[in-house]
């Protein structure tokens, strides 16, 4: 027996120990097509790392964010509730003497959370969360941050472009000049960060917010030159930049593998809304949201379905989940992980998807999901189950089955008044709980950031 005492005490110092708690790493992508990665089925566009990804992971295939813009969204991923609550309806304009334009000081966020939890917590990347020093990353929970704080970047040092666009990027507080293709930089950092808490006794979680592929288009030389055959310039260079993307997430994944922390790690990828359709501006539209109807800045499918990973081979099995989930879920879903289920707070809209993602439970983890844009009076849409009511303004509603018709093609409003009235109803009940918008977006007419650029 002394023996075997003796044995057991020698392994527990010499065999690999893991973390009870998985570290966290949340990826979002910025204006990704639905359809413009391998896993989601484009033969364009090769993404042969975000396949590699979807390959150990549960495909969400009704996976959305909420909202069908960039900041909104964000929001509702940092704080786990619908951002129309606290008013968090628009992007906010880059104003550094605001103190209302950005992420409610009043809200509770991911990051603050997980470090009561025992993490250890950084973000990389695109922040769009306030310009104000009081909304700062390293404010709002983060211990460590590198990114860019305002609403988009230019890809390649030293372009010119907006005041937005061309500020200096941020570490901890300090400017920093940037020193490479922003994407792959992004990544480099992620993976440092990775690599520079392997091994340590606390858990980390890392939010990993790339500002790509949003415009403006720049693609590297590289990634032009592997996508020749495409003919349409700005498809071509749009398309460059999300294989960077791919690339950049590639090395990052590389990382978890290296430090042998993929099977302990939650990763949840997204884009935060759908690809945008410029046509009526540019003559083309060189994202590809098909089959869903719609794009950025829409209420229908196109507008916040999206591209929807969730990963962690130590506890979920890889394949398709079908039923709607939404990236408020991530918060709840990311402290029930962290065996800190107890930290949640109660009003919260994202539900912990654990249970369901393992098959412990198999009823839907939502009742009925809503979206508005544009405040109390403009589009609003709700799903519930299978069916999707689309209200745009004053406009009477537009009623879809989106078992049968994903595209959102077929009118049913007609034929069903009696959904129409019942969603018609739980909008103007979620409303009672959602609040006018605080801040404006920008004022639109502002120069544009400079064309794309091949270096």
């Amino acid at each position: 027996m002394r023996s075997v005492l003796s044995l057991l005490f020698v392994l527990s110092f010499t065999l690999p120990v893991f973390a009870a708690k998985p570290n966290v790493l949340l990826i979002v992508a910025d204006d990704l097509g639905y359809h413009d990665v391998g896993f989601q089925g484009s033969k364009e566009i090769p993404t042969p790392h975000l396949d590699k990804l979807a390959a150990r992971s549960l495909r969400c295939t009704n996976g959305y964010v909420s909202h069908p813009f960039c900041s909104p969204t964000r929001a509702g991923i940092m704080t786990g509730r619908y951002q129309h609550r606290f008013g968090h309806e628009n992007n906010p304009a880059w104003l550094p003497q605001s103190t209302t334009a950005g992420l409610s000081l009043a809200e509770t966020t991911f990051p603050s959370l997980m470090k009561q939890a025992g993490y250890t917590t950084g973000a990389v990347g695109k922040w769009h969360l306030g310009a104000h020093p009081q909304f700062h990353p390293n404010k709002r929970g983060f211990d460590e941050y590198f990114g860019a704080l305002g609403g988009g970047h230019q890809y390649f040092p030293g372009d010119k472009g907006g005041l937005e666009y061309t500020i200096p990027l941020n570490r901890n507080g300090k400017d920093e000049a940037q020193t490479k293709y922003l994407t792959e930089l992004f990544g480099d950092e992620a993976a440092a960060f990775i690599g520079r808490h392997a091994g340590e006794s606390k858990p980390w979680m890392l939010y990993l917010a790339f500002n790509a592929p949003h415009t403006p288009l720049q693609a590297p030389k590289e990634w032009l030159d592997k996508l020749a055959g495409i003919a349409d310039e700005k498809r071509r260079t749009y398309a460059a930049m999300v294989c960077a993307l791919d690339a950049a997430i590639g090395g990052v994944m590389a990382k978890l593998d290296e430090t042998k922390q993929t099977a302990n790690t939650l990763v949840c990828f997204v884009s935060d809304n759908g690809g945008p359709n410029l046509a009526a501006k540019s003559g083309t539209n060189f994202t590809d949201n098909s089959p869903l109807r719609g794009a950025k800045g829409m209420v229908y499918e196109g507008g916040m379905r999206v591209p929807f990973l969730v990963s962690w081979p130590a506890k979920i099995k890889p394949g398709t989940y079908d039923q709607p989930v939404i990236a408020l879920d991530f918060l709840p879903t990311s402290l029930a992980a962290a065996e800190s289920a107890d930290l949640t707070p109660k009003n919260l809209d994202g539900v912990n998807l654990m249970p369901f993602l393992t098959g412990e439970k198999t009823t839907a983890p939502h009742d009925m999901l809503f979206w508005r844009s544009g405040g109390p009076g403009g589009n609003n849409a709700v799903r519930s189950g299978n069916m999707k009511l689309v209200r745009l303004g004053n406009a009477d509603p537009e009623l879809y089955d989106l078992a049968t018709d994903v595209g959102e093609s077929k009118n049913l409003a007609a034929e069903k008044p009696e959904v129409v009235k019942e969603l018609v109803s739980a909008i103007a009940e979620w409303e009672k709980g959602t609040i006018a918008p605080t801040f404006e977006s920008p004022k639109a007419g502002k120069p544009a950031a400079k064309k794309k650029k091949a270096k």
